[in-house]
């Protein structure tokens, strides 16, 4: 694959914090690589910033893998940018071209209030989580792996659910801000184990609650978030959100 440099054009959007409006800036970068990362070449930006004596750029990022779901920002009207099953981080500058003018942006939701800058608050994930994404188990030693026969299907389904990063792509896709995609894959990757089975129907219930509870909107079934997903988060899992809220609703044992 070729190695080129590039000069780019950057719409940057700078917010002091949520209570104040915020606009674009346009800033120049010179010489980037095209193998660099995107968030490499935000920090060749902030470096001349700061050089230059003014604010860096406020960014969320952490492992810069692709797995802990921090690196959430709008590039040129796309979450993650133009690939496709792509963090932030996992783009590379060889998406561009010398002269491209690139926009960058946070998420835009009211459940997702901009911190400074591209930094959102997402911690209305972990209140949804909180209200039942998990299990009650007795610590001690761990159980063999094998102790709890499980069926092929039900562990891979569990297990292409449970690769949500809670990145808030899908939210910020979805033309009504929903969050349908990242519950429906926090309770279908534990609804399929039999280890989820105990808390199965107060689990949907009181996440689906905390979920209505945080603001976001419903969904219309688009397919927005799938199309968008880094992890390609199916919309099947939806549909089994669906069904676990239903049988809930109707069971008097929630």
């Amino acid at each position: 694959m070729e190695h080129y440099h590039m000069n780019l054009n950057l719409k940057v959007w700078r917010q002091k914090n949520s209570n104040t409006k915020g606009d674009f800036k346009t800033y120049q970068v010179k010489n980037i690589s095209s193998e660099m990362s995107f968030l490499e070449m935000f920090d060749v930006l902030n470096e001349q910033l700061i050089t230059e004596g003014e604010e860096p750029v406020a960014f969320d990022h952490d492992c810069r893998e692709g797995i802990c779901g921090m690196c959430s920002m709008y590039i040129n009207g796309k979450p993650h940018g133009p690939w496709q099953a792509n963090t932030t981080c996992q783009l590379h500058m060889r998406a561009f071209k010398d002269g491209d003018t690139i926009v960058v942006e946070p998420w835009r939701a009211n459940a997702f209030p901009v911190i400074k800058d591209l930094t959102v608050n997402r911690s209305a994930f972990d209140r949804i989580i909180q209200a039942g994404g998990y299990i009650s188990v007795n610590t001690g030693n761990a159980v063999d792996g094998n102790a709890l026969p499980i069926n092929k299907d039900n562990a891979d389904n569990s297990f292409a659910a449970a690769m949500c990063i809670g990145c808030g792509a899908c939210v910020a896709a979805c033309k009504n801000s929903s969050a349908m995609l990242f519950l429906s894959a926090k309770v279908s990757h534990l609804a399929l184990l039999p280890q989820g089975e105990p808390e199965r129907k107060s689990r949907v219930m009181n996440m689906v609650a905390q979920m209505d509870k945080e603001g976001f909107g419903a969904c219309t079934n688009t397919g927005a978030c799938e199309a968008t997903c880094p992890k390609e988060i199916s919309l099947t899992n939806i549909a089994r959100l669906n069904s676990e809220y239903l049988g809930a609703s109707l069971s008097a044992d929630k």
